[in-house]
């Protein structure tokens, strides 16, 4: 992204962002990263992320999500524990209650335009001021919700607001890690105990700063916890 004067990229820019970390390349692992498709509750996400697995042949995975991801990461591993190898969630909740008292019109998102969607959608992220890497990451995300369709808006806010909570996992807690950043997150600390209370034999991986998005403003120290993880299990 450029300024509006056309003017060189700074810190906060995701050009210099691209500029001052490198490309890294892990060899030993499949890693697929998918985007949350258009679907309007949760058993249709059951039902898509399924279908796209088995049409890529493949039959067990490793699923590491944050935030809603990390939601939607558990309830597919409860409704398909066969598929879930393990788990490693990030800033992350159990239920949504929460999130749906706060919205009290997502019964009228489907009929909402798209910018109040969106400005809705990044109240959620902390204005500055960040850390470069941070900034960078948030700056990046801001890029890519301003690429979002109406629906692809309207689905993501729906399954963060329909009123569902994560039943018991077949998976033991051993082949469960809990990466979660010490500082501020759109996810409120009460809900963050919630997970490391539910799943208290899980390894911990405390980073103790990443913002929302850790793996773009902290990557280096998220590959080597996930590597960890997957060694391990």
């Amino acid at each position: 992204m450029t300024g509006l004067g056309g003017g060189a990229a700074a810190p906060g820019d995701y050009v210099y962002f691209k500029s001052v970390v490198p490309l890294h390349k892990i060899s030993g692992y499949r890693v697929i990263s998918i985007d949350v498709p258009q679907v309007w509750n949760h058993h249709e996400w059951i039902h898509s992320f399924e279908k796209f697995l088995d049409s890529m042949n493949i039959h067990h995975v490793h699923i590491c999500g944050t935030s809603l991801g990390g939601f939607l990461a558990q309830i597919f591993a409860q409704y398909r524990p066969r598929r879930v190898k393990s788990l490693v969630l990030s800033n992350t909740f159990l239920e949504t209650h929460k999130f749906a008292a706060a919205m009290p019109w997502s019964p009228l998102v489907s009929w909402t335009p798209s910018f109040l969607l969106k400005r809705y959608l990044l109240t959620g992220i902390r204005d500055g001021p960040h850390e470069p890497f941070i900034a960078d990451s948030v700056d990046f995300v801001v890029g890519q919700v301003e690429t979002l369709s109406r629906e692809d808006l309207s689905s993501r806010l729906i399954l963060n607001v329909n009123v569902a909570s994560v039943g018991s996992l077949s998976l033991p807690d051993s082949f469960i890690t809990i990466m979660d950043t010490n500082d501020y997150s759109a996810v409120p600390r009460q809900l963050k105990d919630q997970v490391n209370e539910r799943y208290s034999s899980a390894k911990r991986a405390v980073l103790r700063t990443g913002g929302d998005f850790p793996f773009l403003s902290r990557p280096d120290e998220v590959n080597l916890y996930l590597q960890l993880h997957l060694r391990r299990v």
